[in-house]
């Protein structure tokens, strides 16, 4: 089928964000335009400050275009709403709450069967690796296993879009390589549209069907490269030349921006 036919999950047109800051305006964004497919996985890279995050925000309703308009499943986005999970760098996990409560937590204003979500709640802490710490504290927990808490906790209720704010980049890298062929098996199985924001080259690779450059502030899209490997993928693929080939593209585009904003400082 024609990909140009298929309505896209998320529809980004035209959108632009501008900032006030000191009574002057600072634009983050201008002008992206990007359609992303329904279960598709794109990562989004670019320097600190292009507007990465900026954008994720946009497209979960946690804040507002100042230009465009973003749509999902053809709606404009007017704020958050339960058709999309966030899981941000920091963990967000309430210290008071065990494992299987905090998840629980997202089903709260839900009007299924308490048996059912009983039984969804127990299926996602399987689903992330956390059986036999159902009754585990936070602080009990390693940054993996909260993270792995905070990934179940955004897909227990089901959204259809998965919003990433870097959220391995508090992990070392051993642990962090392990949530990231956790996430891409979990996306296997539960089919979700996911938009992954990431300073890691490597880890946006690896884990995408696409790859977006964002060029530095004002941010706009440099770069939509498809990442043609095999799926699934397990984490020896790295050292495949196709994806040496990939990093050196992106490495070289995320350098030239990073040389503009280094000009434009001493300027």
């Amino acid at each position: 089928m024609n990909q140009t036919l298929i309505k896209p999950k998320v529809a980004i047109d035209s959108v632009g964000k501008t900032f006030r800051v000191n009574a002057m305006p600072l634009v983050a964004i201008e002008r992206i335009d990007i359609n992303i497919r329904e279960n598709e996985f794109v990562s989004i890279v670019g320097t600190s400050g292009c507007g990465k995050s900026t954008l994720l925000n946009m497209v979960g309703g946690l804040d507002e275009p100042t230009s465009g308009e973003i749509r999902i499943d053809g709606v404009p986005v007017a704020g958050p709403g339960r058709n999309r999970g966030f899981v941000f760098q920091s963990y967000s996990l309430f210290e008071w709450m065990t494992v299987q409560t905090n998840i629980r937590f997202a089903l709260e204003k839900s009007t299924m069967a308490k048996a059912e979500k009983t039984e969804l709640v127990a299926h996602f802490i399987q689903a992330v690796g956390l059986s036999g710490f159902e009754n585990a504290y936070p602080r009990q927990l390693s940054g993996g296993m909260r993270q792995r808490v905070a990934i179940a906790r955004a897909l227990v209720y089901k959204p259809s879009i998965l919003l990433m704010d870097e959220p391995f980049g508090a992990l070392d890298a051993q642990t962090r390589g392990m949530m990231q062929e956790l996430l891409l098996k979990v996306w296997e199985d539960h089919k979700v549209t996911v938009l992954f924001v990431t300073h890691d080259v490597d880890e946006a690779i690896f884990l995408a069907d696409r790859v977006i450059v964002l060029a530095s502030r004002p941010g706009r899209v440099k770069k939509d490269m498809a990442i043609e490997l095999g799926r699934p993928r397990s984490f020896d693929i790295v050292t495949d030349a196709a994806f040496t080939a990939y990093k050196r593209e992106i490495f070289a585009d995320i350098r030239e921006e990073t040389l503009k904003v280094m000009a434009m400082e001493r300027a």
